[in-house]
């Protein structure tokens, strides 16, 4: 089959746009044609010419929804008919496309991602929010030698899908199966790992620095949403980008799910339209580029005062013809064009090939405006917008139900207990980074709006402001998840354990987490906190020892203090019994003292959390085999209780931790 070629936007080969991995058998979906055989040439592709496609209407009106009616036609185990996505197994299948093709393929992308994730569960509706970007990027840059770097990467399935993935979709976030985010390891089409927030700038800008160190001349593009830019982070990298001034694009997904801090908030941006559309045309047209960067290389030969004025003036008419959100950007150093209509595929590929071709020098930031969960009815009317799913059904978004548990989540449990507290403490407030449902405080906000502070993806500043407020005799409760309280790490040691001051960390999350992977696991807290100086750190062995470790922390008055839990549900102990009441209010315990669960006299097993729990099951198999087992619940591993710890030593044969 012959090379492809640009057809209309020119004759350049398939190698030039893009490329399937040399050498490597593509995966191909389950209804796409075979490849040949031969590998020796990136040029071959299983597609068929242009004329031999679908051309949908142009004035099709649904071509980004996804009705009941198109979902009625779905095969239970195939799913959506997806003729032209079955042609597509890398980026450079799309180049031959018209516009009107690449609609329909972001129809059928956005079919065959409903259809896969109602069957495995995942991340839904950041994907569906970027159908339109992600086919646009591709069809404009030719990855992988451009690079398309994903923040966070919970939006990358359509990425994933158009990288040669798509039949290894049903393995996401499985066992030896596809990484839930981008991954390195797993595609030359993922520059950069991802699973934690505003990272893509800083190392999207690395990767352009280190580009033009080796005198190449590819693309670098960084992906970031309206909620990772609010960390710190992101504004670092780009106030250097600004000063470096090395060529990269960012941009900005803004679905307006996370409030900007630059009048973004309550959706009070300029409406995405005609106008919108044609002035973001204007910003990244390349000849108004081309001549503003002459423009700047002849004023820096004048004197000061001359430059100063003129830098004034180009301030001016942009500001005169740039989005309300334009000023800061521009302050960092940033070229801005917006806002852009995310789903108007026809604005997308024009600003970005004008960005991509324009013979300018600096970074560019495309401000694009998405709908998250766009063209799913069911996610787009839910309150949580469908962002993470268990398996549900396709035609009416409910989710299966899992089966009873005999008892709540522990971060319900935290959550409830948290509020009992402060029922009765009116110095209490709570902090979170932008996860107020993860970590249960809703619950809490409902009940306390003005006694909890959501910083936005900012968990540097949690801790800081955490230990601003304790300083004021606030008794705060700085609830992050574990993996994410690794990015506050400084802060938790410089600003609070040496300083001894009392925040509260509730490290939710803790030890594996399964589908999230490795950067979500929060393997490593139980080290990183034990080894400050006044830190006092602890861990429930049930949901019990969790209402009394809030308890605790609560009264723990003279120093920092911490407690993990883990993801999933309780044991089901019986509250009544451990002198817990209705309203889940906790007693203090003795810190620094555990317990002990299970008398034995061969063998003791000491443990710690929820590992307490297997060590009793351990008991229990031990006991049938004439082995007694007494199992100890630390409580505390730091500080350690050093009297029990020996007599248990001293009383047994063995002891194993």
């Amino acid at each position: 089959m012959q090379g492809l070629t640009r057809g209309a936007k020119g004759t350049s080969s398939a190698a030039c746009h893009g490329h399937a991995p040399a050498g490597v058998r593509p995966v191909l979906g389950s209804r796409a044609p075979a490849r040949a055989n031969s590998s020796s040439s990136r040029r071959t592709a299983p597609i068929a010419r242009t004329s031999q496609l679908p051309v949908p209407p142009a004035s099709s009106l649904e071509w980004d929804r996804i009705s009941t009616d198109d979902i009625d036609t779905w095969d239970e185990s195939y799913g959506p008919p997806t003729p032209l996505l079955d042609t597509v197994n890398y980026p450079v299948h799309l180049k031959n496309f018209s516009v009107p093709q690449l609609r329909q393929l972001c129809k059928e992308l956005r079919s065959d991602v409903v259809h896969t994730v109602s069957k495995t569960g995942g991340h839904l509706s950041s994907s569906l929010g970027v159908v339109e970007l992600t086919v646009a990027l591709h069809y404009c840059f030719n990855a992988p030698e451009d690079k398309v770097i994903w923040d966070v990467g919970h939006q990358c399935y359509i990425h994933k899908i158009l990288t040669g993935r798509r039949s290894g979709m049903s393995t996401i976030r499985t066992t030896n199966g596809l990484s839930g985010f981008t991954k390195r390891s797993e595609s030359e089409y993922d520059p950069f790992g991802a699973g934690h927030s505003s990272t893509s700038i800083s190392a999207g800008l690395g990767m352009a620095v280190g580009r033009d160190i080796k005198g190449k001349k590819n693309n670098v593009i960084a992906v970031i949403g309206d909620g990772a830019i609010t960390g710190g982070m992101a504004y670092e990298a780009m106030n250097h980008a600004g000063f470096l001034d090395s060529n990269m694009i960012i941009i900005l997904n803004d679905n307006q799910q996370v409030s900007l801090p630059t009048q973004y908030n309550n959706r009070n941006q300029d409406p995405v339209g005609a106008l919108s559309s044609a002035l973001a045309r204007l910003q990244s047209n390349r000849p108004l580029r081309e001549l503003r960067e002459v423009a700047k290389g002849i004023t820096k030969q004048l004197p000061q005062p001359i430059q100063v004025a003129t830098s004034k003036i180009d301030e001016y008419a942009r500001g005169m013809i740039s989005g309300s959100g334009s000023t800061l950007f521009e302050e960092l150093g940033l070229y801005y064009i917006g806002p852009v209509d995310g789903h108007n595929l026809d604005d997308l590929v024009t600003v970005l090939n004008d960005v991509r071709s324009a013979d300018t020098v600096g970074p560019v930031l495309v401000h694009v405006i998405t709908e998250k969960g766009r063209g799913y009815l069911p996610a787009e009317t839910a309150q949580d917008k469908m962002h993470g799913v268990v398996k549900f059904d396709p035609r009416t978004g409910v989710q299966q139900k899992s089966v009873p548990a005999k008892a709540g989540s522990y971060t319900n449990y935290f959550a409830d207990a948290l509020i009992a507290e402060a029922e009765r403490d009116s110095r209490i407030v709570a902090i979170h980074a932008a996860m107020a449902g993860g970590t249960g405080l809703y619950r809490f906000e409902k009940r306390f709006p003005e006694r909890i502070f959501d910083v936005g993806i900012a968990e540097q500043h949690a801790v800081c402001f955490a230990a601003g407020l304790a300083t004021e005799g606030v008794t705060p409760f700085c609830t992050i998840y574990s993996s994410f309280l690794q990015r506050g790490y400084d802060q938790v040691v410089h600003d609070v354990a040496l300083q001894n001051l009392p925040v509260r960390f509730a490290m939710d999350r803790a030890g594996l987490v399964g589908a999230d992977g490795a950067t979500h696991c929060g393997a490593f807290d139980v080290t990183y906190m034990a080894s400050l100086p006044n830190m006092v750190v602890m861990a429930p062995s049930n949901e019990a020892e969790l209402i009394n470790m809030v308890a605790t922390a609560t009264a723990i008055d003279d120093r920092p203090s911490c407690f993990r839990f883990p993801r999933g549900n309780g044991v089901g102990i019986d509250l009544a019994a451990e002198g817990i009441g209705k309203d889940l209010k906790g007693t203090a315990l003795e810190v620094g003292r555990g317990v002990v669960r299970r008398q034995g006299k061969d063998v003791c097993l000491l443990a710690y959390g929820s590992s307490v729990n297997e060590a009793l099951i351990a008991a229990e198999l031990l006991s049938r085999a004439d082995v007694s087992a007494t199992v100890v619940d630390a409580r505390f591993c730091k500080p350690l209780d050093t009297e029990l710890i020996r007599r248990c030593a001293r009383e047994h044969a063995a002891m194993i931790s």
